[in-house]
């Protein structure tokens, strides 16, 4: 991914007013995030963890969204789940994150949920750059390159879905 700023964070976003895309807290490293490993910038709101927000760029124009989730699943802290993104198994460490869905049906009500890694770094499991313990990778025979193709479609669906 090419290494965004901060309003170029801020234009994406299809599912919130423009007026909420400037108020978000967009991460103050984003110097020193590992732009050449990552397929999407993903971040949870430091002031409001129940947030997350997401953006990748999809055909040559970027999409952010902003989601809620759970600040703390303690029940989720002792059960394995994997993320629906990038296929990482963990104990504690996927939430389920709600996006609203983008336009009219948006402010209806009408939202999009998935299973994703809870510090969306899904990018670096897939890489094997952040280890999410034992057995968060399952043996797979597809290559690396695959891995990243099979995470972003992943992604790509779910952008899609909010937006659609």
């Amino acid at each position: 991914m090419k290494p965004l700023t901060e309003q170029e964070i801020r234009a994406a976003f299809v599912n919130c007013s423009k007026g909420e895309a400037k108020r978000l807290n967009v991460p103050r490293d984003l110097a020193e995030r590992p732009w050449d490993d990552l397929d999407y910038l993903g971040w949870r709101d430091p002031q409001a963890p129940d947030r997350a927000y997401l953006v990748i760029e999809l055909d040559g124009r970027l999409q952010g969204l902003t989601m809620r989730g759970s600040a703390s699943a303690n029940w989720m802290q002792a059960r394995r789940s994997m993320c629906s993104m990038c296929l990482t198994t963990q104990s504690g460490g996927v939430s389920l994150l709600v996006a609203p869905k983008a336009g009219k049906a948006g402010k209806q009500g009408n939202s999009v949920g998935a299973y994703i890694c809870s510090d969306l770094a899904c990018s670096l499991y897939v890489r094997g750059l952040r280890d999410a313990g034992a057995g968060a990778r399952l043996h797979e025979t597809l290559s690396l390159e695959e891995k990243i193709e099979r995470t972003v479609a992943n992604v790509a669906a779910f952008v899609a879905k909010v937006t659609a």
